[in-house]
């Protein structure tokens, strides 16, 4: 009779297996992105301001947070799919976006009065990023579990996990064009708390659909 050690040792070496796997999730991506598209540009839309916006650093600098969350947390979906992952520079190159956005924030406070750091921070969009995040960022994460049921993944929470970062980066994508609070200190604050419902999210369906 076949180990469990064995068994994870076959399956690991199954390249075909793998490589069919990364197509199941590079499409799921794909589906998931389309669906965000849809949902955003039908029912939520640019800001007004956005073609001012795109001269402006802070607008930018959401992007540069955002948009490397995505790929780098898909990618290190992609590689948990296996029974043995590898992260590699998938996992620490993860740590990247929030020591930016930590960076920028330090920036933010320095160069903004005290008496504005709470205007800043709160906001005028906090309810809207906490709600329309983890909306949008549902339809991704429904299509990349979908789409690691197909691997073996040896840890399914942390799997699930890497699921819902890759889709609340997507989410966040879209998100961040509609946003007017372009400050560091409302993103650090109000993002991760965004993200963390659809990581959670993915954990617990992790641990749901992906056990073998």
């Amino acid at each position: 009779m076949i180990t469990t050690e064995e068994l994870i040792t076959v399956l690991a070496a199954d390249k075909h297996v793998e490589r069919k796997v990364d197509s199941y999730l590079l499409c799921s991506l794909l589906v998931g992105t389309c669906l965000v598209a849809v949902v955003f540009f039908t029912v939520i839309g640019f800001r007004d301001d956005i073609r001012s916006a795109l001269g402006t650093g802070r607008f930018l600098f959401k992007f540069v947070i955002v948009v490397p969350l995505a790929l780098l947390a898909a990618g290190a979906a992609f590689r948990s799919a296996t029974p043995l992952p590898v992260f590699g520079w998938w996992g620490r190159l993860l740590a990247i976006p929030p020591i930016l956005l930590a960076l920028g924030t330090l920036v933010e406070l320095a160069v903004v009065p005290s008496s504005l750091w709470m205007t800043r921070l709160i906001g005028t969009n906090a309810v809207n990023c906490l709600t329309i995040i983890p909306t949008l960022g549902a339809g991704p994460l429904v299509m990349i579990i979908l789409a690691l049921r197909r691997g073996a993944p040896s840890d399914p929470g942390i799997s699930g996990a890497f699921a819902g970062l890759a889709a609340s980066g997507i989410a966040a994508t879209f998100y961040a064009t509609n946003c007017f609070d372009d400050s560091p200190l409302f993103v650090i604050t109000w993002y991760p708390l965004a993200t963390a419902m659809l990581l959670f999210a993915g954990y617990v369906a992790g641990l749901r659909y992906l056990r073998w």
